[in-house]
């Protein structure tokens, strides 16, 4: 029998706090909840204290939020499980991460999903300390010092925004260059880099982002294209052409 994930509820709202634990305990058999705890002062001792393999931790918090806790914790090594009401903010900054988050009301099939990817995560032995790149990605405010994380066929590998010059959309891949002449193939669709990824990042076509300091050359056209650090020439779609020119204005 597989043992239960040693679980902490981590929730400034009592009612919130109370219909996550039901639906966990309801819906996710695989977890044991071994405390709970209402705001930053109460979770930091008690994590320490209980050193769960899984936190339920909301975003938002009186005395400090999400990230603070994780930047008093980070000694310690635990997956975190994020609840939110919509902020752009910070689900760009929990994308960029790779991290698990629920989207505040709950959905029960979005909770399972995310238990159960952190299930997998741990039976197969992937320790990746995504907490420390969350918390450094939050308190970096140059975009392209932020890292990203990028989920490939092998498993994780973090880069530098800075060091990506293009990404390129590849089925249900992106294929990923980077300024030192390296490829990644990332199981992620090239829509999700639109969303996550800010600027320098520039969408110039259906199958292209690319990062507007790698920009060599412009040559006019229909959409006309760009030559980029790497050599590579990437076509600009005239539908994409006036707002790629804003850039250079």
């Amino acid at each position: 029998m597989l043992q239960k994930i040693r679980s902490v509820i981590v929730e400034d709202e009592t009612a919130a706090r109370e219909v996550l634990k039901n639906y966990v305990q309801k819906y996710c058999p695989q977890i044991e909840i071994i405390g709970e705890a209402q705001n930053f002062k109460e979770a930091v001792p008690l994590l320490h204290e209980l050193k769960p393999q899984l936190v339920f931790l909301d975003v938002e918090m009186p005395f400090g939020n999400a990230f603070d806790v994780l930047e008093a914790c980070k000694d310690l090594q635990f997956e975190t499980i994020f609840v939110t009401a919509f902020s752009e903010y910070s689900l760009k900054a929990l994308n960029q991460s790779a991290a698990y988050y629920l989207l505040k009301p709950i959905s029960i099939e979005e909770l399972i999903t995310a238990v159960n990817k952190v299930q997998q995560h741990l039976l197969n032995h992937e320790i990746f300390n995504r907490n420390r790149i969350i918390v450094e990605n939050f308190r970096e405010t140059k975009p392209e010092k932020q890292q990203v994380i990028l989920p490939t066929l092998e498993g994780f590998e973090v880069v530098k925004m800075e060091e990506i010059v293009r990404l390129r959309g590849n089925g249900n891949f992106t294929d990923l260059y980077l300024a030192d002449g390296q490829k990644k193939m990332v199981c992620r669709f090239l829509k999700h880099f639109t969303e996550i990824l800010p600027f320098p990042f520039v969408r110039v076509h259906k199958s292209h982002i690319i990062n507007v300091n790698s920009v060599k050359s412009y040559h006019k056209g229909a959409g006309g294209y760009v030559t980029l650090t790497d050599g590579s020439e990437i076509e600009i779609s005239p539908s994409y052409k006036e707002e790629f020119l804003k850039v250079f204005k």
